[in-house]
């Protein structure tokens, strides 16, 4: 298959900061003076940010072949979106050389492309305008465009007045049917309902059937597993992995958490908003008296806690985790609203003092399935109002040992939960029984 996208030691670099590199002669042989003159700091030296430049990415090599379905992984920050934008052609490599083959699609952000003064119908024909192609040829998908994005009644209306769901399934929906070689998303599609989400995947594979090529970016790693053929890691702005997607996503969030039961963050490091804190997620056995554990008996509870300081006065705690399974599933999502009060009409009644708090999630034993599973956490004043959120900070392994039991079940294939329910068998009399040997209701 010949290449559709080709990078050859690719770097690129921002100025961060205020500072201004334009002005008066005098200003810039100062500026200059100081950066040959200032020692770097080991740090410094070391991380991406070097003589006052941010260096987004480094020395990336990649090559794409035509039909491929490619998943980019990587945690904020690390450089994938300004990957994307320069495959999109939005902006320049710093070094290196970016070759993409044939016309490129691109959905990076809400409304991408769109005049927000337009209506949908104006921005249909602009964006096939901007891809290259004639009013003919538009004119011959625009209703297959419009079916797809289901926004007909809005056709003649301005897209400042969409919601951020509506652009996002029109943009798509131009970007995709208006015959890309290279289809570049971004997380975006987050943004969409469940229902619309599954027709862009499925668009995605037609196209990948097709010979096209599609690059996407998505934070729901089970997208990435169920939909892409391959994964590339991006690590600090450096190309770090490459190979099938389970591959990719096992290193990913082996690598982005914590491996010995507990992730706990310096005051410096600590995620936090001007009213949290977090400052550890830990996981326990039996009991949070014993020290944290990435290993866990499935005869035992499993109790997740979440220590975290509250900063403000009059401020409530709701706290949710999300546990994924090792394909990268959601397997559950628990909040501990009910344990709050927040069921009342005024949700924010039980507000507390600033200080440190600890909130602790219980799972019965004989819950999880063998295997590994993954721990995000967030806090909020109330569910559905989430101010401050962590991915995948930490797991846990639960192994099926058989010692409490007496018997071993091992790892069950399929499910990633196998809760030991309560069960019931006893006789019935035979009277019980119809003439074809059914029992009675």
């Amino acid at each position: 298959m010949p290449l559709a996208v080709h990078l050859d030691h690719v770097s690129k670099r921002f100025r961060l900061g205020s500072q201004q590199e334009y002005g008066r002669l005098t200003e810039a042989v100062a500026r200059q003076l100081l950066r040959w003159f200032r020692q770097p700091t080991p740090s410094a030296t070391n991380s991406r940010m070097r003589d006052g430049w941010f260096w987004a990415l480094e020395n990336i090599d990649l090559s794409i072949e035509s039909g491929q379905i490619v998943g980019i992984v990587g945690r904020n920050g690390a450089g994938k979106s300004t990957l994307l934008k320069l495959l999109a052609r939005i902006i320049t490599p710093t070094q290196g050389r970016v070759g993409v083959l044939g016309r490129v699609g691109s959905l990076l952000e809400v409304g991408t492309g769109f005049h927000p003064e337009l209506t949908g119908r104006e921005n249909v024909f602009l964006n096939g305008a901007i891809l290259g192609m004639s009013r003919r040829e538009i004119r011959t998908r625009f209703d297959e465009i419009v079916a797809f994005a289901e926004v007909n009644e809005f056709l003649d209306t301005p897209v400042k007045h969409y919601s951020s769901g509506m652009a996002v399934r029109l943009a798509f929906s131009v970007a995709a049917h208006l015959e890309p070689d290279v289809l570049i998303i971004d997380e975006v599609l987050a943004v969409g309902d469940q229902a619309f989400q599954q027709k862009c995947m499925g668009k995605a594979e037609e196209l990948r059937t097709q010979g096209r090529t599609v690059l996407l970016v998505s934070h729901n790693l089970a997208s990435v597993a169920n939909l892409c053929n391959r994964a590339i890691l991006l690590q600090n702005g450096q190309l770090v992995d490459d190979g099938p997607p389970p591959q990719i996503i096992d290193r990913y969030l082996r690598e982005s958490i914590g491996v010995e039961g507990i992730k706990k963050w310096s005051l410096e490091e600590s995620p936090a908003t001007d009213r949290y804190r977090l400052h550890s997620i830990s996981v326990h056995s039996h009991s949070t008296q014993d020290p944290p554990r990435c290993d866990v008996d499935i005869d035992r509870d499993i109790l997740i806690r979440i220590a975290y300081e509250i900063l403000k006065p009059n401020s409530s705690a709701t706290v949710a985790i999300r546990i994924r399974d090792d394909s990268a599933s959601n397997i559950l999502w628990s909040t501990n609203a009910h344990s709050m009060n927040l069921g009342t009409d005024d949700c924010y009644a039980q507000s507390l003092k600033p200080g440190l708090y600890q909130t602790t999630c219980r799972f019965p034993a004989n819950f999880f399935n063998d295997r590994r599973y993954f721990a995000s956490v967030s806090i909020g004043l109330a569910p559905g109002i989430v101010e401050l959120h962590e991915e995948s900070v930490i797991s846990f392994h639960v192994h099926d040992t058989g010692a409490m039991r007496k018997e071993y079940s091992g790892s069950w294939q399929g499910p990633s939960i196998r809760p030991r329910l309560e069960w019931r068998s006893a006789p019935l009399p035979t009277n019980d029984f119809d003439s074809e040997g059914s029992a009675q209701p």
